[in-house]
């Protein structure tokens, strides 16, 4: 079990570019708990937004999720990585570019180091993409919260411009890909 907390429940932290998109999509799966944005991987401590995105940091945006392993498993949650964004672009998604909007994976445990590399292998060798994954997989070190404006994102500002036209057809095609998955209150 990946369990790293004493009330059973595990962390996982995943960056995919934009966070308010990764927040969205890992909110919607049923045994997910929260999914907290933020930066992880630099080496500045307590970076700003403005600092992360001006590529100064070395800190990538993610999402920190913490979820329960009894409803959803970490391998269930490296699926939804590897079809939630591009794994093969470096160091940009879309218009998103820079290294704070890397693929990447944090892990927590070394359980959930050989399953995220046993996935990116497997998906390499099945030829799953066009060209070579470069997700990152590193230790996890410290996470920083976001300010208090990143959190809930999408569903705090769902007609503005980037939510409307970029994370809310992303999240559509995700909750269709993941219907099985989806928490309750989101099954139609």
């Amino acid at each position: 079990m990946t369990t790293n907390q004493s009330d059973g429940l595990a962390k996982a932290t995943f960056g995919t570019g934009c966070f308010w998109c990764t927040e969205a999509l890992y909110e919607s799966l049923d045994g997910v708990i929260s999914a907290v944005s933020g930066y992880e991987g630099g080496h500045k401590v307590n970076p700003t937004y403005k600092e992360v995105c001006n590529g100064d940091t070395g800190h990538a945006e993610c999402v920190e999720v913490t979820y329960d392993p009894a409803k959803i498993t970490y391998q269930e949650l490296l699926e939804a990585f590897f079809r939630s964004h591009d794994p093969t672009s470096l160091n940009r998604q879309g218009n998103d570019v820079g290294t704070q909007y890397r693929s990447v994976i944090f892990y927590h445990t070394d359980e959930q180091k050989k399953l995220a590399e046993t996935a990116k292998e497997e998906l390499d060798k099945a030829g799953a993409y066009d060209k070579p994954i470069v997700t990152e997989i590193s230790p996890a070190t410290t996470f920083y919260e976001a300010e208090a404006y990143h959190q809930s994102y999408f569903a705090n500002n769902p007609n503005q411009g980037y939510c409307a036209f970029v994370i809310a057809p992303k999240v559509d095609k995700f909750r269709k890909v993941f219907k099985e998955k989806l928490k309750a209150e989101l099954v139609h």
